[in-house]
């Protein structure tokens, strides 16, 4: 799948010119609140007419203004995941589910029985949305949404109503349509995390214009895009290979630096995972440290330093065939003579992945 989008459109005070396309899996429009990304998204549905601009999906012209051509909302064959669920109050889940599985075309529904075992949603079934948790509601608006069939997901900021403990529990649903179905998603988000769990592809929006976009792993890693992302949430994507389950609880994973221990992640020997390392949360040695509590220790390569405006300096570190981010501060990186091709060792506490910057990967 090929998503391609561009599109001019100017409301009071805030003027829209983005460009992007997006390949399959899970492309993640990212920004701060008011970046423009709901107005994207509400473009490729079909909910908004830009003033100039152009869609295609897979070759399909779904817009047009020079051509003046429109493709209806019903005609795009798009699913729609709110914040706020939108279920139909005084039908059941069942009968929700029963409402999108109506829009797929003749012959094409999406198993029922597959998509409720997915999502977990099997006992809800007979329960109305009223006394479901908020968590609960997104999950049966996600199915209601896959069940129509759609050529493309769309997904605006779907976990930003929800609390901590909701969106830990939504977010492996997340991980397992993205893995199993292989449905296309545009996801709309503000939170990192969010981004570093689920996202295969970037799109970075500032006051209604992209200002960079590509692979996850490449976005999440380069120092230029941290302040935008947010210092404090700025960090890399690797992934790791569980190697065993330790009899002490820990569970050691392979990664291309060396190993990594982490508190149980309930995942067998041989899985592949997604591993979340915040910047503020790696130390750099120019020698194996010793002597220290730390037991992650990964072995890696001053690829480029770059120095922020304050004492701080954000230096990328190549990880094997990956990278990762590193912020520490201007002395730090004069005291140790860091410069691109330094070898050295990346610390980072045991207890510094928590779990929610552990996900599964395809």
């Amino acid at each position: 799948m090929t998503l391609s989008v561009a599109l001019h459109h100017r409301f009071a005070g805030f003027s829209l010119d983005a460009e992007f396309e997006a390949p399959g899996g899970v492309t993640a429009l990212f920004g701060r609140s008011g970046s423009g990304k709901s107005t994207v998204v509400d473009a490729v549905a079909g909910l908004l007419r830009p003033d100039r601009g152009r869609i295609a999906l897979d070759g399909t012209l779904l817009l047009d203004t020079d051509a003046g051509r429109m493709l209806p909302p019903h005609r795009r064959r798009m699913g729609y995941v709110f914040q706020d669920g939108r279920l139909f109050p005084h039908l059941t889940v069942r009968q929700n589910l029963l409402y999108g599985r109506w829009f797929a075309p003749k012959g094409q529904g999406a198993d029922t029985g597959r998509i409720v075992d997915l999502l977990g949603i099997a006992p809800l079934m007979d329960r109305r949305p009223g006394s479901l948790s908020g968590g609960e509601k997104q999950r049966v608006a996600i199915g209601r949404a896959i069940l129509s069939n759609p050529r493309l997901l769309l997904m605006d900021e779907p976990l930003a109503a929800l609390d901590e403990a909701r969106k830990a529990e939504i977010l492996p649903y997340l991980e397992r349509l993205r893995d199993e179905l292989h449905l296309p998603i545009l996801y709309v988000s503000h939170s990192v995390a969010e981004v570093a769990r689920l996202a295969t592809t970037v799109v970075l929006l500032e006051a209604g214009r992209v200002i960079a976009s590509g692979p996850a792993v490449d976005m999440l890693a380069d120092p230029a895009l941290a302040p935008a992302m947010g210092l404090r949430e700025a960090g890399s994507m690797i992934f790791a290979r569980v190697a065993a389950q330790e009899d002490d609880g820990l569970t050691r994973l392979e990664t291309g630096g060396g190993p990594v221990f982490l508190p149980d992640v309930g995942a067998a020997p041989g899985a592949t995972l997604r591993l979340r390392i915040l910047a503020q949360d790696v130390m750099l040695a120019t020698e194996r440290p010793r002597g220290i509590s730390a037991l992650n220790m990964l072995a890696a390569t001053v690829e480029e330093i770059r120095l922020g405006d304050g004492p701080g300096a954000m230096v990328r570190l190549r990880l094997g065939e990956e990278h990762l981010l590193a912020r520490v501060t201007r002395r730090s990186v004069r005291v140790l003579d860091l410069r691109p091709g330094t070898p050295v060792f990346a610390v980072l506490k045991t207890v510094s992945v928590g779990r929610e910057n552990v996900g599964t990967a395809t």
